[in-house]
């Protein structure tokens, strides 16, 4: 079962992290331009869990990018923290990415040449941090994720889990209100997903960090507190039967 998502939640909302508000987006394609959200409206609380699913192409994946600034939709609204992120330049863009986001990918985009925790570190030192405290908080996020035992190791010589592992410990790192994941569990089998669903989870009470993912696994979904459904551009509330 599952219904149209429609509640708005006014700006004075102080327990609102996002508020999004009839956001519209189009792509172009092989066949025009097509309109892969129309008028989405969403609200994401600080602390919760929640999961976005859809088929390829509903558009979760853009959706996922214009909360992280990384695409601007063509109009409507969306406040962080009551802050207009639509109005933001770039470089405005990605200093409130750099402050307040942490992303993980299907692809975990790890440095070959670097250990794990040099890899974990990079962040920080990017952030101008010396590079002894960048290496010690790298060791504190790998130490979360269960990854202390592989932080001298070549991320090549990592399992497909544990380098995803490594790449949550890097986004995390810098302990941001919110960590934006596509499909984080996409490339890894039942076992390996499983664990990393478990370390999402663990981060989500551990930190009081926002998870907000997109993902076509059911069973990931089924973990977070609350999950949506993109379909033909709009949202809809997954309900228990």
């Amino acid at each position: 079962m599952s219904s149209l998502l429609n509640g708005h939640v006014s700006e004075g909302d102080g327990s609102a992290l996002y508020q999004a508000s009839s956001l519209v987006k189009p792509v172009s394609g092989p066949a025009g331009e097509l309109t892969i959200l129309k008028g989405v409206d969403l609200t994401v609380r600080a602390g919760e869990t929640l999961a976005i699913v859809g088929s390829s192409g509903s558009g979760k994946s853009t959706l996922l990018h214009i909360l992280g600034t990384l695409d601007r939709a063509t109009s409507g609204t969306l406040l962080f923290e009551g802050r207009d992120l639509t109005r933001l330049s770039p470089t405005e863009a990605a200093v409130f990415r750099s402050r307040e986001l942490g992303f993980v990918f299907q692809f975990h985009h790890l440095l070959p040449e670097f250990t794990t925790v040099e890899n974990v570190a990079m962040q920080a030192i990017i952030a101008g941090l010396p590079r002894k405290k960048a290496l010690e908080m790298a060791e504190e996020a790998l130490e979360r994720v269960g990854l202390s035992e592989r932080r001298s190791h070549h991320v090549t010589t990592l399992s497909g889990g544990e380098r995803q592992r490594a790449a949550i410990a890097r986004a995390t790192l810098m302990h941001p209100k919110v960590l934006l994941a596509d499909e984080p569990t996409g490339n890894l089998d039942e076992k390996t997903g499983a664990r990393v669903t478990e370390v999402l989870r663990d981060l989500n009470r551990e930190l009081g960090m926002t998870l907000v993912i997109v993902t076509h696994n059911q069973e990931l979904a089924a973990c977070m507190d609350r999950s949506l459904e993109l379909r033909f551009g709009e949202l809809y509330a997954q309900n228990p039967c």
